[in-house]
């Protein structure tokens, strides 16, 4: 368990210190990353696409983390806040005026060899789009 913990809040201190090689050093090559209310990307360079959309249109910062592990230590999730920016125009997405958030949000995780195979990541869509939009 302790390693899958440690795996996990590695991952997400890159990326709240916006380390993406940091970060993509968690995964392993055939990662499967599940976007929020989205599609199934696979793989460490579709991975490395998506963060740099999201560099492009957000900065964010994920606070009061709580990472848990299941005992085989194959399986962890995460909850978390979002603390946003909205930067610039994301496709389908309202216009981008540097509205700031504030969301819970959370991940599920698959873990093998010391390495990240699946992500997959919820938040309320809504939730933000309101928080954009007000």
């Amino acid at each position: 368990m302790p390693d899958a913990v440690a795996l996990i809040e590695r991952y997400y201190a890159a990326f709240n210190r916006g380390d993406w090689p940091a970060m993509l050093d968690c995964l392993a090559d055939d990662v499967v990353h599940d976007t929020n209310q989205g599609s199934r990307e696979s793989g460490r360079e579709a991975f490395r696409a998506f963060l740099a959309r999201m560099a492009r249109s957000y900065r964010e910062q994920l606070t009061d983390i709580v990472v848990m592990a299941a005992a085989d230590a194959h399986r962890a999730a995460a909850e978390y806040v979002v603390r946003g920016e909205y930067l610039a125009d994301d496709e389908g997405l309202p216009p981008a005026r540097g509205q700031r958030y504030v969301l819970p949000g959370g991940a599920f995780f698959d873990t093998r060899d010391g390495k990240i195979v699946r992500v997959t990541n919820y938040y309320n869509l809504n939730d933000w789009i309101a928080q954009v939009s007000a």
